[in-house]
């Protein structure tokens, strides 16, 4: 605490008052005893700001680097290879089933369509005839409506309707080789059936199969390509 009075007598020898602290020096120095600026010199080594954090990478890949620490492509999709179905590495893209044979898949869908076939007309005759145009046009429109709903059902559920089980195919999402989801399901099924219903079936489904035929290297369908989903082997 200061004991100058100003209104008392000049110290003695003309000095000046005690402060307890000294003002800054004339050379704009920092009188000794005062603390640093904290803004002018950087945070130490070893801070947080050096420590790898949430803001350290994305999502534990390296700074700048792929948001998921590598690229997706350097591991085998998770639903093909070991714990997914079929030979892993012989598809055309590593870690993907050979794709399923034509005459298995044309052959999957005929069981298909003569199960959902017999169902439809068992459940049709007893209201009307097969041997009158309203009656058998009655059984395809119901046979449709079924497969529609039976196709993506099934798909859903595993990847395979009993006449893939049959002949050893399955359908899986392109991107990963697992089952379809719910929405590629329905719509890979809707694909199919829909314009045939429409119009032209026996029309709509030559085009949509041979277009699978020049398509390259997947063999997709028109289905197939609206639901991105591939046909591949399990055995």
């Amino acid at each position: 605490m200061s004991t100058y009075d100003p209104s008392g007598p000049e110290p003695e020898g003309g000095g000046k008052p005690p402060f307890d602290k000294q003002p800054p020096q004339s050379g704009g120095g920092v009188p000794e005893g005062t603390p640093s600026d904290p803004y002018g010199k950087p945070p130490p080594a070893g801070g947080p700001q050096d420590s790898p954090g949430a803001y350290g990478g994305t999502y534990g890949g390296a700074p700048g680097g792929s948001p998921y620490g590598g690229s997706p492509y350097d591991q085998p999709p998770p639903g093909y290879g070991p714990t997914g179905h079929g030979t892993p590495g012989a598809g055309p893209v590593p870690g993907m089933p050979p794709i399923g044979s034509w005459p298995n898949r044309i052959l999957a869908r005929l069981i298909d369509y003569l199960l959902v076939q017999v169902v439809a007309i068992l459940l049709i005759l007893p209201f009307a005839s097969l041997s009158d145009r309203a009656g058998s046009a009655g059984s395809f429109w119901l046979a449709c409506a079924l497969y529609l709903v039976y196709d993506a059902l099934m798909l859903s559920h595993d990847g395979q309707t009993l006449g893939k089980k049959a002949m050893k195919v399955r359908v899986a999402m392109l991107i990963d080789g697992n089952k379809p989801t719910q929405s590629a399901a329905w719509t890979r099924a809707a694909v199919f059936v829909v314009p045939a219903v429409l119009c032209c079936a026996a029309l709509w489904w030559l085009i949509d199969g041979m277009f699978g035929v020049f398509d390259k290297p997947y063999r997709q369908c028109i289905h197939d390509k609206a639901a991105k989903t591939v046909v591949v082997t399990t055995a």
